[in-house]
């Protein structure tokens, strides 16, 4: 990271925002088996129509996510997968932040 400008830090920062929503991670969780239209999207988050639509509208504005239309349906897909490359990295560190803290707790046996 020393190598990056202030301008290169300014994106950077952005993407961390747009993946910071927890709707968008849920999102991208649910497309992660492959593509799918606002409907089915709507019915596997419990999230309102107008709230899915709108981010995916910023996802897909951003390169995340790409879009097919196909009939009265637009099917959403994942367009850079490397969102699930860095979702990996976060969820392993919690899981190892997890993991120590829990033997930190744990009474130990005599």
């Amino acid at each position: 990271m020393g190598k990056l400008n202030e301008n290169t830090l300014e994106h950077v920062a952005h993407r961390f925002k747009i993946l910071g929503e927890p709707m968008r991670l849920k999102l991208l969780n649910c497309l992660q088996k492959g593509e799918l239209c606002v409907q089915d999207l709507v019915e596997q988050t419990g999230a309102g129509q107008a709230n899915v639509s709108k981010h995916l509208s910023l996802l897909s504005s951003h390169g995340i996510l790409g879009r097919r239309k196909k009939g009265l349906h637009v099917y959403y897909f994942i367009k850079d997968k490397s969102v699930y490359d860095l979702c990996d990295l976060v969820c392993n560190s919690l899981e190892k932040d997890a993991a120590g803290l829990q033997q930190v707790f744990t009474p130990r046996q005599s």
